[in-house]
C-alpha cells in the first residue's frame, strides 16, 4: 500500500516510542530509556535511524509525501525528566580503559543527531522539543537544537559537565554562542549551574515557557498556529539557518575536542562522573512509570485500526486539496 513506508517509520522500537498526530501532521519521538534517563548508544542509534527514515521518506516523494509531516517533535516518557544527557557510566568505563574509538563513535553519532535537528533535518518541516522535566547536559543539547523549544516552568536546565572537568561537546557551544554571544555562552558552560526554566526563558533561549502539565497542550496549540502561516515560517527558518551558518564540520570539530578532553580526565574526575551515575540510578522509579505518549493521550485506536485511521484521514485530505 501507498502508506506502508510511513507505517514503517512509526513502528515500535526499544528505547524510543514513535507516534503520528493527524491534526498537527507531527511525528513524535518519545525518549523511553531502559536503565537510566540518559542517551544510551542504542537510543542514539534509534533516534538517528528515525531521522534518516524521515529524510528518505521525503526524498522518495520529492519532498511532498502522501502522509504529510510538518513537525518532528521530541518528548520524554520519563516522569519529571526530559533527559540527563550522555551515558556517564559508559563514558567512565571507556575513558578508564582509554578506548578512544568507542567514545568517538558515540560522540560522532550524538553530534550528528543534534546537527540534523538544528537544520530541521534539511527538510520542509520544523523540529520541536517539549520539555516536561529536567534537561541536563546532552539532554539540553538535544532539546535546544530543535527549532522550537517549549518548556514547562518546573523544569531545571543546565550544562553540568564542568563538574567532572569536561564541557558539552555535542553542539551546545555552537548553538549557545550564536544565541547569546561568546561571553554569556561560556559563562553558562563553565559555571556548571543548573538554571530554572524561567531563567533560561528570560535569556531568550526558550520559545515558550508554560505551566506545569501544559507542555503537550501548548505545543499542539503552537503547531496549529504555526501551520496557518507555515510557508512564511519555513522561509524565516531557512533564512535563520543561512544567517547562523551552521556547518556539520564545525559541530564535528568541536566534538573531536570533546573526545580529546575526555580522554585526559583523571581518576578524581571519573569519580565525580560515577557519583552522578549513582544519582541517575536513583531516578529509576521515574523511568519504569512511563508517561503515556501522544497517541495514548488522544487516540484509543491501536494497531491496524490506527493505521486505517491515518489512511482514511489523509485520503480525504488529498481529495479535498
Amino acid at each position: 500500500m501507498i502508506y506502508s513506508d510511513f507505517r514503517n517509520i512509526i513502528r515500535d522500537r526499544t528505547e524510543i516510542s514513535v507516534r503520528y498526530d493527524v491534526e498537527t501532521a507531527s511525528v513524535w519521538c518519545y525518549l523511553k530509556p531502559k536503565v537510566r534517563p540518559c542517551f544510551s548508544y542504542k537510543m542514539l542509534c534509534e533516534i538517528h535511524a528515525l531521522q534518516q527514515e524521515l529524510i528518505s521518506y521525503f526524498q522518495k516523494y520529492d519532498m511532498n509525501p502522501p502522509v504529510p509531516v510538518k513537525f518532528f517533535v521530541w518528548a520524554s516518557q520519563a516522569n519529571g525528566i526530559f533527559n540527563y544527557g550522555g551515558d556517564l557510566n559508559m563514558f567512565a568505563d571507556v575513558i578508564e580503559r582509554q578506548d578512544k574509538e568507542t567514545l568517538t563513535d558515540y560522540g560522532t553519532l550524538a553530534t550528528e543527531i543534534v546537527y540534523l535537528n538544528s537544520i530541521n533535518l534539511n527538510l520542509p518541516l520544523t523540529t520541536l522539543s517539549v520539555v516536561e522535566g529536567n534537561a541536563l547536559g546532552g539532554g539540553f543539547e538535544a532539546a535546544f537544537s530543535c527549532n522550537i523549544m517549549i518548556v514547562e516552568e518546573q523544569a531545571k536546565i543546565g550544562l553540568p559537565e564542568i563538574r567532572f572537568n569536561l564541557f558539552p561537546g555535542m553542539g551546545a557551544y555552537s548553538l549557545l554562542v550564536r544565541s547569546l554571544g561568546v561571553k554569556k555562552a561560556e559563562e553558562i558552560i563553565t559555571s556548571g549551574k543548573v538554571y530554572t526554566a524561567k531563567e533560561f526563558y528570560d535569556m531568550g533561549l526558550l520559545t515558550l515557557l508554560v505551566p506545569e502539565g501544559k507542555g503537550i497542550s501548548e505545543a499542539l496549540k503552537y503547531m496549529q498556529r504555526y501551520s496557518e502561516h507555515d510557508n512564511g515560517m519555513q522561509a524565516v527558518a531557512h533564512a535563520r539557518e543561512i544567517y547562523l551558518h551552521l556547518k556539520r564540520e564545525e559541530f564535528m570539530d568541536i566534538n573531536k575536542l570533546w573526545v580529546e578532553a575526555a580522554m585526559r580526565l583523571k581518576k578524581k574526575d571519573l569519580k565525580v562522573m560515577r557519583k552522578l551515575v549513582t544519582a541517575q540510578n536513583m531516578k529509576q522509579d521515574n523511568i519504569f512509570k512511563l508517561k503515556r505518549t501522544r497517541q495514548d493521550r488522544r487516540l484509543k485506536l491501536q494497531g491496524e485500526q490506527y493505521k486505517s485511521h491515518i489512511d482514511r484521514r489523509h485520503i480525504m485530505d488529498r481529495r479535498a486539496s
